[in-house]
């Protein structure tokens, strides 16, 4: 197992959930949930720098069968902006089924109201994302998911994958 910090992004269309790692890779915590818009991949680039991650594992939507989602493309398209804006800090994408389902089952046996999940919805399916991932690098020995493209022709922050 790597040594090091790992985020974990669960991108939403209204917010985006982050949790982190310890340094030995073992267990996944909530960080934040950050408001997707203006300024979003400013903030995850400070949550990178500040815990000093290693990667980066973005959720990729798919559907049970092991189909990617409608989401999927979207989360792509974060992923590869966000990759730029990280660069050199590997951003990867991680199977994400059934993320939103298992924290939002977890909350509500622990008493958590719906109308207060939301945010913290968002923070526990990241928990759940990184979690998984962690434990598939544990039992594998490879880093899990799959890493990003590098952006076709050499896109950097000014270019128009920002």
């Amino acid at each position: 197992m790597r040594r090091g910090v790992r985020l974990g992004v669960d991108v939403g269309s209204v917010r985006i959930g982050v949790a982190r790692s310890d340094p030995s890779g073992l267990l996944a915590t909530p960080v934040e949930t950050v408001r997707r818009g203006k300024g979003d991949l400013d903030r995850l680039a400070a949550l990178a720098a500040e815990h000093e991650a290693i990667e980066v594992v973005v959720g990729l939507p798919t559907t049970l069968s092991g189909r990617e989602s409608h989401a999927a493309s979207a989360a792509r398209d974060f992923a590869a902006r966000l990759s730029v804006r990280l660069a050199p800090v590997e951003v990867r994408l991680y199977d994400e089924r059934l993320t939103t389902v298992t924290a939002t089952q977890g909350l509500r046996s622990s008493g958590v109201k719906a109308r207060n999940q939301r945010d913290i919805i968002d923070q526990a399916a990241a928990v759940v994302l990184l979690q998984a991932a962690l434990d598939t690098e544990r039992s594998t020995g490879r880093p899990p998911g799959h890493p990003l493209d590098p952006p076709p022709g050499g896109e950097t922050r000014g270019g128009t994958a920002r």
